[in-house]
Parts: C-alpha cells; structure tokens; sequence
C-alpha cells in the first residue's frame, strides 16, 4: 500500500470511527437535548483533547505496556465499565430541560478529556490506528500524523451528535419525552458496555 493510500484509508477509519454510535456520541447527544449545543462544547473540546492525548500515549508505548500486562488492561476496563455505568445513571436520571440551569450540569472540559482513558470504543480506536498506520521506519511522525488526522475530524464529527440533541430540544421539552429519552440514552450507554464484556 502506498502512503497515499494508507493515508486516504486512515482519513476513513478515523471518520467513520468518530462518528458512529458509541458513548462519547450518545452522551453528546444527549447533552445537546439537555443543555444545548453551546453548554456542550466544553465536553466536545474535552473528547477531542483527551483522545489525542491517548492517541500520544498508545502510539509511544502505552499500549504495548497494556498487552505486556494484562492485569492492567484488565483494571482499565473494571474503572471504564464502573464509570460508564455512573455516566449511564447520571444521563437516565435527568428529568428536566431545566436541570441544565440547577442541578444537573454538562460535563466539563476536563471530565471528558480524562472520560477517554476509561472509554472502551476510544482503546479499541486508538490502539487499532496505531497497529495498522503507524510505519515502523517512521515512528514518531506517523503517531503525530495519526493524532492530527483524529483531532482534525474528530471534533466536527463528535459535535454533530450534539446538534441533533439540540434539534431535538423542542421536541423533548415535554417532561414525558425527556424522561424516556434519558431513560433510553443511559441504557444505550449501558449497552456500549456489551464489546468490552467478550
């Protein structure tokens, strides 16, 4: 494969991996429909930060770390699952358009950018992009090319899961609505867990 090549397949795979269902894409989704497009750019920016930070960190070293010890790759997936399933709580317990401005609030920057070292579809990502483009002859700059290519297209992607919540909005400012969607966003959430359980 030439490096064109590779680099067009790379572009694809990092399309079509941040923009299907997974639990950064619901959890935008449904913090669109709670709290807008604008509150939810915080957590956006957080994803795209805190995936490239993985995407560093696999591509030098912490991923052949992971499959040298299982027991830690293991207690990743114990600390991901427990905080997906909080994350699923959290998102199924809100019940008002109007918590967004009492109690419930957006996930921050931060909370999103540390949610994608215990993201199960965020591993998956980042450890299969560095085994399959990275070049050997070229370690170091094919990880940062890797990382880019993700940090370019994953935030626009991710944040159109967020403007579908927000179109949503009007739809589901009926208390009704809003409880069983949250009610179905946290199971959806819960069912991400699913992968990570073979």
């Amino acid at each position: 494969m030439s490096s064109s090549e590779a680099f067009f397949a790379l572009l694809v795979y990092s399309f079509v991996t941040s923009v299907t269902p997974g639990p950064n894409n619901l959890m935008l989704l449904a913090s669109g429909v709670n709290f807008g497009i604008v509150r939810t750019i915080p957590h956006i920016l957080g994803i795209g930060s805190g995936f490239m930070t993985l995407l560093f960190a696999v591509g030098f070293g912490l991923g052949a770390v992971l499959m040298a010890f299982p027991v830690l790759h293991l207690a990743l997936k114990i600390a991901g699952g427990a905080y997906l399933l909080y994350l699923a709580y959290r998102t199924a317990m809100s019940r008002s358009l109007k918590d967004g401005e009492a109690k419930a609030q957006p996930m921050t920057f931060l909370e999103a950018a540390a949610f994608q070292w215990v993201n199960p579809k965020a591993w998956v990502m980042a450890l299969t992009s560095m085994a399959v483009y990275t070049n050997p002859e070229r370690p170091f700059l094919s990880v940062l090319i890797i990382s880019l290519v993700f940090a370019v297209l994953n935030i626009p992607t991710v944040a159109i899961w967020a403007g579908f919540g927000t179109a949503l909005r009007g739809f589901l400012s009926d208390p009704a609505r809003l409880k069983w969607f949250n009610i179905a966003m946290g199971l959806l959430l819960v069912a991400t867990l699913w992968p990570m359980l073979k």
